[in-house]
């Protein structure tokens, strides 16, 4: 299916049936029926998956998502325990995908012990997800810096007084915080990014792309690299 298709609000949550029994919800009865006519073929495919992710996520944008650029990134540690979590996509090109972080944070400490990395772009609304696969390294000082002058000043300073990921007494030592750094930085006009926050970019080996269809028969089709360096198109059963 092509950006140039119109995409069917194909229902959401309300259209499955649901056993309620009092306040309990039984999730092994809830059933979402998936468009039989919205499918996925290898000649809808673009040349390469950038390409194709900007196809759908131009129509994430216009049908539109609320935050269609908020995808979960999976992290694991030394050890392979993983955590994840809903971050914002803040850029993309033929290199990767980039969000920005606290260094410090959970997510930013995994990265570094095990560069390997999953994202998800759940775009329930439309059943279709992107699944990502690759490995994760820091963006250059400059493209951290240019894209921090671009955030909201409030967002800036929350960057500075904010311990990401760390345990605080209360919300009280949160606000405390963040007024300290307001007072630090009232004079300056361009406040710089903190030295343990910046930008990392995550090298796909695989990006899958996903559409729901009838009876559970999926179509995911997924651009991989191979131990060569090229992609290859896969079709994976569902």
């Amino acid at each position: 299916m092509g950006s140039g298709q119109r995409l069917r609000d194909v229902g959401g949550p309300a259209r499955g049936k649901r056993n309620v029994t009092g306040d309990t919800v039984v999730p092994a009865a809830m059933r979402n029926e998936y468009a039989a006519d919205q499918g996925l073929s290898e000649a809808d495919l673009a040349p390469d998956w950038h390409t194709q992710f900007g196809r759908w996520f131009a129509d994430a944008v216009a049908f539109p998502l609320p935050e269609p650029n908020a995808m979960v990134v999976a992290t694991a540690d030394a050890a392979g325990r993983p955590s994840g979590r809903t971050v914002l996509l803040k850029g993309y090109d033929p290199e990767g995908f980039v969000f920005y972080t606290n260094y410090d944070s959970r997510k930013g400490v995994e990265a570094t012990a095990n560069p390997w990395v999953s994202l998800v772009f759940p775009w329930f609304p439309m059943q279709r997800q992107v699944v990502v696969t690759g490995q994760v390294a820091r963006v250059d000082r400059a493209e951290t810096e240019a894209y921090f002058a671009s955030r909201p000043r409030g967002s800036q300073l929350g960057a500075w007084a904010s311990a990401q990921s760390r345990v605080v007494p209360d919300r009280a030592a949160l606000d405390d915080a963040y007024e300290a750094v307001a007072e630090r930085f009232a004079e300056v006009e361009r406040i710089p990014a903190p030295p343990h926050w910046g930008g990392l970019r995550v090298r796909p080996g695989s990006v899958e792309f996903w559409q729901g269809r009838g009876s559970r028969l999926h179509d995911r089709l997924r651009f991989r690299r191979t131990d060569g360096g090229d992609w290859i198109i896969e079709r994976l059963a569902p």
